[in-house]
């Protein structure tokens, strides 16, 4: 059997801000036949629950997209629920999926699996050759687990999983919690609401020095098809522009994006986080793809997605 615009395809997490995009892309592709069950409908966290729907449906691709993310506050004080739910979330669905003989399937992870001071821009095989960065060891940690346990079963079952480490992602549908979004949604948040208000100062967490790489997430989007259709080997593949910006400039950035024209303040009684997140793209490179949405056209098509669902009282915050 191979793939067909009527094969039954499960995107976990569909209603997040990259399984929403996996969606979009995957529908114009012209796929018909998409699985889509809420957090709501399916708690991934219950494995009979997982099992039974998989047998059930029995997909014949899954995009792995769900998980329990957040920012350095989120991860920093909820580090129990990050490594409980992630790893349950993953182990159910990459078990439930061998059980239901499902063709192939794409787990997606993060570049926080890498150490903290790892060599820039970071080669895959970089991963465990160094201490994570603290503020996010248990998320990662759960999501190394995930890229072993797609080895794993490819070395004792058979089973085509592979795996895609992207870098930061933003873009639609993302979340813009004042205290648990990441770094991208939190500034576009904060500096709209300093514009709306005339405040004349935002103040920023940290120096602004740590650099950093962002991925628009439907650029995410078309390189994981792109990974699914024409990759088939074990390991995982980094997915990112090859490129990255300061948080500084990146906040000035969104400060022109948004029409903010105050002061930029920063803390730096907060934590930056790891100093450099840069991702060597090179094998996706080999692989195929490329990266083509620009961050200042990221940027400006977020804004307006952010003021679309604030005008509707549809955001994520």
């Amino acid at each position: 059997m191979t793939l067909s615009p009527d094969s039954p395809i499960y995107v976990a997490g569909h209603t997040g801000m990259v399984g929403s995009a996996l969606v979009r892309a995957l529908r114009e592709a012209g796929h018909r036949n998409l699985v889509l069950r809420s957090s709501k409908e399916l708690d991934l966290r219950d494995q009979s629950a997982v099992h039974e729907f998989l047998a059930t449906t029995r997909p014949f691709q899954v995009y792995l997209a769900a998980a329990k993310v957040g920012g350095i506050r989120a991860n920093s004080t909820q580090p129990a629920d990050f490594l409980h739910d992630n790893l349950a979330i993953q182990t159910n669905v990459i078990e439930g999926s061998r059980k239901a003989g499902v063709d192939k399937l794409l787990f997606l992870g993060s570049s926080c699996i890498y150490p903290k001071y790892a060599p820039q821009p970071i080669p895959e095989d970089a991963l465990m050759t160094g201490e994570l960065e603290p503020t996010n060891a248990p998320y990662a940690i759960a999501k190394i687990a995930g890229i072993h346990m797609c080895d794993a079963y490819r070395t004792q079952h058979g089973c085509n999983y592979i795996s895609a480490m992207p870098t930061n992602l933003y873009g639609p549908g993302d979340n813009y919690h004042p205290e648990h979004s990441h770094v991208l949604p939190a500034m576009i948040r904060r500096f709209h609401l300093a514009k709306q208000q005339g405040l004349p100062a935002v103040t920023c967490w940290g120096t602004g020095q740590p650099m950093r790489e962002f991925l628009h997430v439907d650029d995410l989007a078309s390189a994981c098809l792109h990974l699914m259709n024409v990759h088939n080997e074990p390991g995982w593949v980094n997915v990112g522009t090859g490129s990255d910006v300061s948080i500084a400039e990146l906040a000035q950035m969104v400060a022109h994006t948004v029409g903010f024209q105050g002061q930029i303040l920063w803390d730096d009684s907060k934590p930056d986080g790891t100093p450099r997140k840069w991702l060597d793209v090179s094998r996706l490179a080999q692989i195929g793809w490329t990266s083509t949405i620009s961050l200042e056209e990221g940027l400006r098509t977020t804004y307006n997605d952010f003021l679309t669902a604030r005008a509707s009282n549809s955001l994520r915050c």
